[in-house]
């Protein structure tokens, strides 16, 4: 097996190759949420259609956003975080890692279920987010676990919620937004794979039944859970369904915060 990272675009442009590549079952790749259901909400024109000119074989993985405060920031809980927007609407500033990101929407999600306003500020990437959300230079953000891990371990940041349905074993202390009393603000970043839609449907299951068997042992969920990320493995009628769900549900997001990409 050859690995190739083709980054760029939210993750469009690897996508697109696997699209568009020979249906052989030689080209599998693995895309993320941006590329099958965010980006056709915020882009007029794709470089492919993800229900149509893909095979979706199954999810891999879910990432659920953990949202986090700066050590500066008074407020413990999520409650709290809420009652200070609330208190100073417009003066709190969140980052993330890009404008129509999960970081993003995530916390589009919470301002409008929470009906607080909040000043949003897209960066380059994680890792520069990070650092001025560590520096004191805005005061929360939404992330994927594995990225705020070792800072919420270590207490350099607060973490008020996890965006899932149940507690994830890294951080047993931290609270779901389920349990929190906003069940409607899940969000994770998730990964399935795929192969061109042409590809003969018997290759296509063998693919997804040797990565479903992988998902499925022990040893690989301890691993996945031991970065924050959950192993999934289900099937393909049921990973279709999810992105379509997955597209309906950011699409209203996104159309209420009116959110858009050139």
């Amino acid at each position: 097996m050859v690995i190739e990272n083709r980054a760029g675009a939210g993750g469009l442009t690897g996508t697109a190759s696997v699209a568009k590549a020979d249906p052989d079952g030689h080209t599998i790749g693995i895309a993320a949420s941006s590329a099958l259901a965010i980006n056709v909400n915020l882009r007029d024109n794709m470089p492919f259609r993800p229900l149509t000119d893909l095979r979706l074989l199954t999810q891999v993985a879910s990432v659920p956003e953990i949202l986090v405060v700066g050590e500066g920031v008074p407020a413990r809980t999520l409650a709290e975080f809420i009652a200070l927007a609330k208190a100073q609407p417009g003066r709190l500033v969140f980052a993330s890692t890009g404008l129509g990101g999960m970081p993003h929407l995530a916390t589009e999600l919470l301002k409008i279920s929470a009906g607080i306003e909040l000043v949003h500020v897209p960066y380059t990437g994680a890792a520069p987010a990070v650092n001025d959300l560590l520096g004191g230079h805005v005061q929360m953000m939404f992330a994927d676990i594995p990225v705020l891990l070792g800072a919420v371990q270590s207490g350099k940041l607060r973490a008020l919620a996890i965006g899932a349905k149940a507690r994830i074993p890294t951080l047993p202390y931290v609270a779901t937004t389920s349990e929190l009393g906003m069940p409607q603000i899940e969000a994770d970043n998730w990964y399935g794979l795929v192969v061109a839609a042409a590809t003969p449907a018997p290759i296509a299951e063998k693919l997804r039944a040797a990565a479903v068997e992988a998902l499925h042992a022990a040893e690989v969920k301890d691993k996945f859970q031991s970065q924050g990320a959950l192993a999934v493995g289900n099937s393909s009628e049921e990973f279709t369904a999810y992105v379509k769900a997955e597209t309906e549900r950011w699409g209203r997001v996104i159309a209420t915060a009116g959110i858009k990409l050139k």
